[in-house]
């Protein structure tokens, strides 16, 4: 069925398209300091506003598309998200705070309504590459924006940037509504969305997955700081060491997502996955004061690794939810993850620069010790 691909491709391409905002728009803080005369941690607050709105609205997002389809969910979502966008545009930093809110809260649709797209058109013994596929956009539409963001930002301007990102929104909004449809038979669930927030397994997946968030966040808010401030690596060398560790992890969510289907299983990779990267900060913590190069040496494929496992825990959320529950299943896990994410860079900063570097590394060798032992109690087969 080659249709299926169809569905993937734009899934993903919408899944990019919501990560070049909550992810890419830190690319032009500078300008948008300058732009809205901001303070740092007032711009810190600006681009918080997206996580603020997703983490409210995606089990609700997730439920619609259980009960309406796909189609009908992204596509309100994108074009809220892309009418949100062009109103950042418009006015000050308090407009454009609240906009950016409306943008998290209309864009959460694509994290829940894409993942119950794969579970709906691929069987089990390739679902895991396909989700591995639709998690890789994430960080290659991040880097996407970042390359291309700061350019529009500095030869057009601030209201330029968000413009762009607005209509680029619209154009994918038009894609799924022309593009995706159910297949033939589809279930949509009616009245499990309780049963399915009260199971116990998905919430213990849930919390781990939230628990996995700590050091891929840390990794990714810390790791030029860690390199450059604290070791005196140059700047270029420790953004460069940064994006190989992002496109690694990119091609370890598709990695992983095989291996998955190889051995019809996602928690028992997400469980070698945790020890993994438990093992890796913890070296990283015992290594703070070699030589920079051993320490980048481990620093690199383990931060590489705190990004690879995501595609395992939205699949295996959306394979343990009720036939047709698969929408509310992920955004009560991408709920976790979003909520890590958005307290993790702070208190991890905070860690480091109040008790050292090494507690912060440990801080998230602890987490994922934690998400081990929460994913020893979980069993989950591949339907």
């Amino acid at each position: 069925m080659g249709y299926r691909w169809v569905v993937l491709a734009v899934g993903a391409l919408a899944q990019g398209t919501n990560a070049a905002v909550f992810l890419g728009l830190p690319a032009i803080s500078p300008a948008l300091r300058a732009h809205f005369d901001l303070t740092l941690p007032e711009v810190g607050l600006l681009l918080g506003a997206v996580n603020l709105g997703t983490m409210l609205t995606l089990v609700a997002w997730g439920a619609a598309a259980d009960r309406r389809g796909e189609r009908l969910v992204m596509t309100i979502g994108g074009a809220g998200a892309a009418a949100c966008l062009a109103l950042a545009a418009l006015g000050g930093p308090w407009m454009a705070g609240l906009a950016l809110v409306g943008v998290g809260l209309f864009g959460a649709s694509v994290n829940a309504a894409s993942g119950r797209a794969v579970m709906t058109w691929f069987p089990a013994g390739s679902r895991g590459l396909a989700m591995g596929i639709r998690q890789t956009a994430t960080p290659l539409g991040a880097a996407a924006t970042a390359a291309v963001l700061p350019v529009v930002a500095v030869q057009a301007g601030v209201p330029a940037a968000f413009l762009a990102l607005a209509g680029f929104t619209g154009f994918v909004a038009v894609l799924v509504a022309l593009l995706v449809r159910e297949p033939p038979g589809a279930v949509r669930a009616k009245g499990r969305h309780g049963l399915v927030l009260g199971d116990r397994a998905l919430l213990r997946l849930s919390t781990a997955s939230g628990l996995l968030v700590v050091p891929q966040f840390t990794a990714a808010a810390l790791m030029v700081e860690l390199l450059h401030d604290h070791r005196g690596l140059a700047v270029g060398v420790a953004a460069g060491l940064f994006a190989v560790a992002q496109v690694a992890g990119g091609f370890g969510r598709l990695a992983v997502g095989v291996w998955s289907d190889r051995v019809r299983s996602r928690v028992g990779p997400l469980k070698v996955v945790s020890v993994l990267v438990a093992a890796g900060f913890a070296a990283c913590a015992a290594l703070d004061r070699a030589p920079v190069w051993v320490l980048a040496v481990v620093l690199v494929p383990t931060a590489a690794l705190a990004l690879c496992w995501n595609g395992l825990a939205v699949t295996a959320a959306a394979e343990m939810a009720p036939e047709g529950s698969s929408g509310t299943a992920l955004g009560m896990q991408n709920t976790a993850n979003y909520l890590s994410a958005t307290l993790t860079p702070p208190v991890a900063g905070w860690v480091a620069a109040t008790v050292g570097w090494p507690a912060a590394l440990l801080l998230a060798a602890t987490a994922a010790t934690a998400a081990r032992f929460l994913l020893s109690r979980t069993r989950q087969p591949v339907r």
